[in-house]
């Protein structure tokens, strides 16, 4: 059965979402301890977190946020977004983070990046692959490099990673529905590989079919917050 992994994306403190990763069409959805916290109420154990404020700066700017999640909640928080040095990893994981979400610095400091996977072990990092046409985003989904996806994930496949979220850029935020072709793709490559599926999810019907093609986890945010879907709904059919 799929993993169900709601989202919280923070801008000044706050539960925003963004429409293709575009800052500038924002929605403000208030606390994020209220989202986590209702979450937990219903029967959620993950928690993926994201500082865009972090991921725009180039170094956590809401450890605050992240401190009160992990605190007043027991949810198991993924993190990511501005985690660029040393200090950064320790920041998110004193705060408190179970694991961090590392995109950009796997591509620009691979050396980097590998070290953080040998110091922290593979269970406690996640490779980001946010995809745009085929080729790896990076910095706030505000560049694209020249990686293709696929060599990439098998790059750090070989070298120990087996958690990758990987989020289809026109996707997210557009509730189009996810890029299931891409993500079979993947998992027919790697089928070891412990997939985290992210973007356009509209619908529970979306979880069912990423569940359908094998896809063992998935990242969901807006249709929480625009209604589209129905929390306990969801967990009563993981649950059934």
């Amino acid at each position: 059965m799929i993993e169900l992994i709601p989202a919280i994306d923070i801008i000044n403190g706050q539960c925003v979402r963004l429409t293709k990763g575009d800052y500038d069409q924002k929605t403000v959805y208030g606390s994020p301890l209220d989202m986590a916290l209702e979450f937990e109420r219903i029967g959620y154990q993950r928690l993926h977190v994201v500082d865009l404020d972090g991921a725009k700066s180039k170094h956590i700017v809401n450890s605050d946020v992240l401190s009160q999640l992990t605190a007043e909640t027991r949810l198991t928080v993924d993190f990511g977004g501005g985690i660029k040095t040393d200090e950064d990893m320790e920041i998110a994981f004193n705060h408190g983070a179970s694991m961090v979400t590392i995109g950009s610095i796997a591509v620009t400091e691979p050396d980097r990046f590998l070290g953080w996977l040998d110091k922290y072990g593979s269970e406690r990092i996640i490779l980001g692959a946010d995809v745009r046409n085929g080729r790896i985003s990076i910095n706030g989904w505000k560049e694209d490099s020249t990686e293709d996806l696929l060599p990439f994930l098998k790059k750090y496949i070989d070298a120990g990673v087996n958690k990758v979220l990987c989020t289809e850029i026109s996707k997210d935020g557009t509730l189009a529905g996810p890029a299931i072709d891409l993500y079979k793709k993947v998992m027919e490559t790697y089928p070891q590989l412990h997939l985290i599926a992210s973007g356009g999810v509209s619908s529970i019907d979306d979880i069912k079919a990423l569940d359908a093609a094998g896809i063992p986890a998935v990242v969901f945010g807006k249709a929480i917050y625009e209604g589209k879907i129905n929390l306990q709904e969801l967990w009563d059919w993981q649950n059934a």
